[in-house]
Parts: C-alpha cells; structure tokens; sequence
C-alpha cells in the first residue's frame, strides 16, 4: 500500500487536503490550526541555522513528508474558512463564465430550428450543452426513475463521448517524435471549448481536466496512472473551492469514476469477447455495472430511490446519446448558410426522438424504481461492507462471491421494500 501512494503522490495530497476540510467543517478549528505551524516554523529555523550540514538527507524524509503534511492542512483548513465566510458573500459571475453563458444561450436557441417537441428540445440541449432552464420536473423525474439521471448532468460520459469522437477524427495524426503533440492539442483544446459551452460545471471541467492531465502524459511520454490522474482532478477542483466537497454532483461523479477505475476491469473480463460490435456493448454494460454499484447507495441517501432497470436503460439510451450527442454538436457550432447542414439536422433529429421514446417507455414499466431511503449509519455501513466485499473478490477472483452478494442484495432491498409497504 505505501508503495502505491508512493507511485501516486496526488493521493496523498487530497487525502490530507480533505482531512483539512472535514476538520474544519466538523470541528471548527481556524484558531487551534495555528499550532500547526510551530513544527514547520521549528524546522525551518533549525534547517537554517545547520545549513550545509546534511541534516536535510533522505533519511530524514518522513520527518520532512510530516511537515509538509501539517501545513497543506493549515492551508487546506485556512481555505475552507474563507469558503466558508464566502457562503455569506456569493461571488459575482466572472466575465469568462457570463461569456460562457451567453455563447450556452445561443447554441440552445439554435435547437428551436429542429423539427421535435419542447421536452425533446429541453433534453437534447441538457444533455450536449447543459442548458437546463427548459427541463420540466416530469422528465427529470423520468430519467431518476430509470436510472439514467447521469445522462442529464453533462458530465465524464459526455466528455468520453466527445474525446473519442476527437480522437477518431485525428487518429490519422502519427503519434511519434514531436507529431503526437499535433495529435494532442487538436483534442484538448475542443474538450476545453466543450466544457466553456457547458458553463464551466464542476463535473463537466473534472472531465476535462482528467482528460487534459491523461493526454499531456502521454505526450511527455509519462505513463499516466488513472487513479493518480483522478486525485489531481480532485485535488485541483477542491483548491479552487472545498466546499465542492459537499456538491452532490462533485461525490457521485468521482464515486463514479473511481468504481469504474477500480471494478470496471474486473467485470469486463468475466466473459471474454472478441468481436468489437458486441465488445462495444458489453464494455458500456460494465461500465454501467461498476459506475451503479459505487453510487447506488448515495443516491439511496440522497435520493431515498434506486432503479431495478437501470442495466438495460442505460444500455440502450448511452448508445443512443453516443451517435446523438457529436452529431448534434456538430450541427450546432456549423454555420446555418452552410449548404449541407440538413445532413446533420436529419439524423439528429431521428436519434432524438428515438432517444425520448425509450425514455418514456422504460418510465411507464411498473416497478421501474423502488423506494429505499438510507440514514448516515446505513450509508456508512453499506460501504464499508462493499468495500470489504470487493477487496475480497478482487484478491481471490471467485465469481461465487458475486452471486452471494447479489443475492445479498436482493434480499435487502426486498426486505425494505416489504418494510416500507409494512410502514405505510
């Protein structure tokens, strides 16, 4: 384990960075903090005094790592402070982001020129750009009850869409010597265009931060490690503000993404396929899987719902908004004097009223979604289970473990459905 967080030094930066934030918040700690300079101000004093004297060597570097470690959590506490006081203070709209805005309200005024409804309309320009302002309550209510909620907080699968659709159509780039970089920029610079269109939201500039990170290792010919290269995201966006900490957006989305990370392999590898056209699917089943599992008991606890459906709506509406979301996209930055546009408009206009009827026939299914709220303790509880589960199956590899905790599972939420029915 310590050669891991060796190998991914970020891990340890946001471990300590929230262990600032959480001490503050819980324990309110901005005077007592102050002690935490005294080692630090010790040390440096002692450093400059012996200068020159070799006391500064490696075998001193946990004593230096513990240092450092008590005044990232001064800054880190510091900061939270002056978030928290800016709670009282909302922060005026930045040029960048009202210009965001405004370039966001002329591409959704673009979609009034599709031949679709208005709640075909308000979802298409949710799920590409991010303009919620059009979405009604009964389509919102619609995606939760499937499962498919993700979907509408343009978020990491958006920008996985609009990354692969990038590097596809550079893929003729050659990746050696100094071309990789000509390989490279083309991609990042639209994944940061797409995230300024989107309003710059928290998810949204995480995806394209981890992307950005991923992509310049490779072109300084580092090997990125995933989980390195999540925490830097993670890291970045709670220096810019801690209190993202508590964004409900902000948990489920890196939960998300460390479960497919970590579980996402392990489930591909159950059935071994070959053939790219069933490879495609069953890799967005897995993914799907991994992602569900990490957030579905915070989304109990926040939700007090979870979708018995969630596998095969997700299957069928992530393939969808795969085609759906680059062709749409690229139908709205083209000009509209542009002679062939209609090529585009068409088929975006097909692939979103497919998109909205599935939407609508998988809500109408009974049972679509079960009520299951989960208190502090429960949520606690149930993850620490899962993650003690999971080390386990990963250590050993015994799928029998998995139809155990399936059948665990089921059992659960079949004796709290029957509870909630007994309590009502």
């Amino acid at each position: 384990m310590i050669h891991d967080l060796q190998k991914r030094p970020f891990v340890r930066l946001l471990f300590l960075w929230i262990t600032g934030i959480l001490l503050q918040v819980c324990f309110p700690i901005q005077q007592w903090s102050l002690c935490l300079l005294v080692p630090v101000s010790v040390a440096l004093a002692l450093s400059f005094c012996f200068s020159g004297q070799g006391h500064a060597t490696y075998r001193t570097r946990w004593v230096w790592g513990m240092l450092f470690g008590c005044l990232l959590l001064f800054i880190s506490i510091q900061a939270t402070v002056s978030a928290t006081q800016g709670l009282s203070h909302p922060r005026a709209t930045s040029r960048l982001q009202q210009q965001a805005l405004h370039v966001q309200g002329k591409m959704a005024h673009k979609l009034d020129q599709l031949r679709i409804d208005d709640d075909e309309k308000a979802i298409l320009a949710t799920i590409t750009i991010s303009y919620r302002r059009a979405l009604s309550r009964d389509v919102r209510q619609k995606f939760s009850a499937i499962g498919v909620a993700h979907l509408l907080a343009v978020s990491g699968f958006h920008v996985g869409i609009v990354h692969g659709f990038l590097a596809l159509l550079f893929s003729f780039i050659p990746k050696r010597r100094w071309w990789r970089w000509l390989h490279i920029i083309p991609v990042i610079l639209p994944l940061w265009a797409f995230a300024f269109i989107t309003g710059l939201s928290v998810a949204t500039v995480r995806a394209a931060l981890m992307a950005s990170l991923y992509l310049l290792g490779e072109g300084l010919r580092h090997t990125s490690d995933k989980y390195n290269t999540l925490a830097a995201a993670a890291f970045l966006l709670l220096v810019y503000n801690p209190l993202n900490l508590f964004d409900i957006g902000f948990q489920l989305s890196f939960l998300a993404v460390f479960f497919i990370f970590w579980l996402q392999p392990a489930l591909s590898r159950w059935i071994e396929i070959r053939n790219p056209l069933l490879a495609f699917p069953w890799n967005i089943l897995t993914i799907t899987m991994a992602a569900q599992i990490g957030v579905s008991f915070l989304c109990c606890y926040y939700f007090g719902r979870i979708s018995t459906i969630f596998l095969m709506a997700n299957l069928v509406l992530s393939l969808l908004a795969s085609a759906l979301i680059p062709l749409a996209m690229i139908w709205m930055v083209l000009p509209d004097s542009l002679s062939h546009i209609a090529v585009f408009q068409w088929p975006v206009e097909q692939l979103m009223h497919s998109f909205a009827w599935f939407v609508d026939h998988f809500s109408m299914i009974p049972g679509a979604s079960l009520s299951m709220p989960f208190d502090f303790v429960s949520l606690i509880g149930s993850y620490a289970f899962l993650l003690l589960f999971l080390l386990h199956f990963l250590h050993y590899r015994r799928r029998a473990w998995i139809l155990i905790a399936a059948l665990t599972v089921l059992l659960i939420t079949l004796w709290r459905v029957i509870f909630m029915q007994i309590g009502t």
